[in-house]
């Protein structure tokens, strides 16, 4: 619900109403006299005190100034919009699996680590897609649901939020590429959506879990799920943060390793596609790429019912009016 004008350029009228109080002043000043008794000393009235009606007969002139306001007001045409969306078709149901493996600290990304990079893009991606239902699945040595599938992109969001690398919550390091795609097949293997895909994104290689990612896409191809695979690495010596031997952290270099042969093999058997990203620019378009290719089937209708307001503005003028009019030909009335 909002409140807006709907010919709003009227309201530039209101800018004439200093300008009318400015010429009538000057007018006034100019052509007034000032009462006069006729051959009267002037001593004899110089001390009388100003009569209340002189002192608040400018009373009448706000008050016309605040009609015409009112007035122009009313002519804007004020009304509160109420839009109502009506949204048919079906949106895509989408179950995102992340790597949170010790590695995904590394500052290849700079200025961010990776893990940081790829949750700064996937919550962009999560935004931009507000009729798609998403699911979380983080792996390390284990997969883990961080989130159901759901509308509910808060949450998805605070559950993104919450996600660290495994070691900082203590849990083992390892690469479960594989157990990490069947969790998120999982999720969605009862969907009925019509479109079904996983996004997986890791650096490393597959060296933990009892799933291999081949087994793991080949169930996902059965269930009629897409999986896009990234693999979030540049390659060659990349900086990681280390634990000192005196304590506090200092930066070593070490080579990269991402077994894209497999990631790419598990993308083209599930119909998907693979992407390489070597810093956050790459890592924000491949998400926009797959935006574009997974597209919902929406149609989004907009009923927006309008409420006049004018009457509100109409009737205190009104009001002022008369009160304006009684005043001025009552106690403000002038005499011949």
């Amino acid at each position: 619900m909002s409140v807006h004008f709907a010919t709003p350029w009227i309201l530039l009228f209101l800018l004439i109403i200093p300008v009318l109080f400015t010429a009538y002043h000057l007018w006034r000043r100019k052509n007034s006299k000032p009462a006069a008794l006729l051959y009267a000393p002037a001593g004899m009235v110089s001390n009388l005190p100003h009569s209340w009606r002189v002192r608040f007969r400018p009373v009448l002139v706000v008050l016309r100034g605040m009609v015409l306001a009112l007035l122009i007001l009313a002519l804007a045409r004020p009304q509160i919009v109420q839009g109502r969306e009506t949204i048919t078709g079906e949106g895509v149901e989408i179950a995102l699996a992340l790597d949170i493996s010790g590695s995904m600290a590394s500052l290849d990304f700079q200025p961010q680590n990776r893990l940081a990079a790829a949750k700064q893009v996937i919550n962009n991606f999560v935004a931009s897609r507000p009729h798609d239902r998403f699911g979380l699945v983080i792996f390390a040595s284990e997969a883990y649901n961080q989130s159901p599938l759901t509308l509910d992109h808060n949450m998805l969001n605070r559950a993104l939020g919450e996600i660290q690398l495994a070691t900082d919550l203590g849990l083992e390091d390892g690469t479960a590429i594989g157990l990490g795609l069947a969790n998120a097949a999982n999720m969605l293997a009862n969907s009925d959506a019509e479109s079904k895909v996983v996004i997986l994104l890791t650096d490393g290689v597959n060296n933990s879990g009892q799933i291999d990612p081949l087994t793991a896409a080949e169930a996902a191809r059965t269930l009629g799920i897409k999986v896009y695979t990234i693999g979030a690495a540049k390659p060659g010596q990349v900086p990681v943060p280390v634990e000192g031997i005196f304590g506090g952290t200092q930066v070593t270099y070490q080579e990269s390793v991402l077994d894209e042969a497999t990631l790419q093999q598990v993308a083209e058997l599930t119909g998907g596609k693979y992407y390489r990203a070597e810093d956050t620019a790459g890592l924000q378009a491949i998400y926009e790429e797959i935006n574009s290719l997974e597209r919902s089937q929406i149609e989004i209708q907009v009923f927006n019912q309008y409420t006049e307001l004018a009457i509100l503005f109409l009737l205190p003028a009104v009001l002022l009016l008369v009160v304006e009019s009684i005043l001025r030909h009552t106690w403000f009335r002038r005499l011949p």
